[in-house]
């Protein structure tokens, strides 16, 4: 193994490190986890939708010899979410912008290796997803870490101004962002995008902004979803149906090129290549031939705007601190003791799984969410109300 790549592996264990500690606690007895009020990551608590289930039953039945043939795009899955995607963001997306892959992770690592060498910088938002410094590690690069702003949340163009050099080659965000339940604003994003133009020109090579838009359809109190490519042509967009659909383990999403994009067609060129070389394309032959059926199907948003309601309004009166998120299945909330990985094994205790802030690179904090049942809720409100009393 190369001095480079044992490097590359290092930091990518590092960077990981929090993460993988929160979920290997030994004493977590996974045979009677069905017992847990479950609120640690954003899985269905619940059987599949009858239709959800139907429908890929149904194109499951093989119709031709090549079926279950590799499948890079197949065209009506691409018009589909082109058409989908066109409704939700305003902006009007030809088939050949959708470009199909293995989930969001899919299309954030085909993405990153078609963009980005070895020795450019990467700006991400913290707190981020679990894998983002991972995957930006992975294809080479230096992950270089920016925090939203604390009072509500918003991107800090400040901060990221400051951050900005002539080896930046990318931003990586997230909005609706996990795990804050933030929409960046508009505002924002046009000020994002004339901090990006003034370092393209100055640097002599672009600066992209990869967007993780994975909850975009997860919006509460008539939210609507606000996208950089509405204000910068250079910004792919990552999407997913997993989120929608609640259905994680069926993975299909896709990236998506703004019709505006500069030098798109050889952008296309060079993240098919590398998701073909990589793995990330090639997504599952059914979830494809289900998309124009699974691009309608949706959560229940009401469902989950209830519970945060309540949660949030039960959690505030026992005492703890939180923001009421606009968007996603998550609410962050303050822990009442700095040890935010103590007081989740003091949740555990009483059979409620949180996860602590520190993955998430907010120590003090634990994430809830909110794709928990009803009777979870019922059951976990008395666990909150002690714990607090007890801190």
């Amino acid at each position: 193994m190369s001095r480079a790549v044992s490097a590359r592996i290092d930091g990518i264990v590092e960077s990981m490190s929090e993460f993988v500690k929160v979920i290997s606690e030994e004493d977590l007895d996974l045979q009677d986890l069905d017992e847990y009020c479950n609120f640690f990551a954003g899985n269905p608590q619940e059987m599949a939708s009858r239709e959800y289930v139907e429908v890929l039953q149904r194109w499951a039945e093989p119709l031709d010899k090549d079926w279950y043939g590799y499948k890079m795009s197949h065209r009506p899955a691409q018009e589909a979410a082109a058409e989908g995607l066109s409704k939700e963001l305003g902006i009007e997306f030809d088939p050949g912008d959708i470009l199909l892959a293995r989930g969001a992770h899919g299309a954030l690592g085909a993405a990153l290796a078609a963009v980005v060498d070895p020795g450019d910088e990467v700006i991400f938002i913290s707190p981020p997803w679990f894998f983002y410094e991972a995957m930006i590690l992975g294809v080479g690069a230096i992950p270089v870490k920016t925090k939203v702003t604390p009072a509500n949340y918003d991107l800090d163009l400040e901060a990221i101004a400051q951050a900005i050099t002539p080896r930046t080659r990318m931003i990586l965000l997230n909005t609706p962002h996990n795990p804050t339940g933030r929409i960046f604003p508009a505002e924002s994003l046009k000020g994002l995008a004339a901090l990006l133009e003034e370092a393209s020109e100055a640097n002599g090579r672009p600066v992209y902004i990869l967007s993780d838009e994975a909850y975009s359809r997860i919006l509460f109190d008539g939210n609507v979803m606000v996208t950089p490519a509405s204000f910068y042509p250079r910004s792919l967009l990552v999407h997913t149906y997993s989120k929608s659909a609640l259905a994680p383990g069926q993975r299909l999403g896709f990236l998506a090129l703004p019709p505006d994009m500069p030098d798109k067609v050889e952008m296309q060129m060079a993240v098919m290549a590398v998701g073909a070389a990589t793995g990330n394309w090639l997504p599952d032959a059914i979830m494809q031939y289900a998309l124009p059926e699974i691009e309608a199907m949706s959560v229940d948003i009401a469902g989950l705007q209830s519970r945060r309601d309540r949660m949030v309004a039960a959690l505030r009166e026992q005492g703890y601190e939180l923001h009421v998120p606009e968007a996603t299945f998550y609410l962050l909330v303050k822990s009442p003791i700095a040890d935010d990985a103590e007081f989740a094994r003091r949740l555990r205790k009483d059979k409620v799984l949180v996860l602590p802030g520190t993955a998430l690179d907010m120590p003090g904090y634990f994430r809830i969410s909110l794709t928990a049942t009803d009777d979870m809720v019922d059951r976990a409100l008395p666990v909150f109300a002690r714990a607090m009393e007890e801190s």
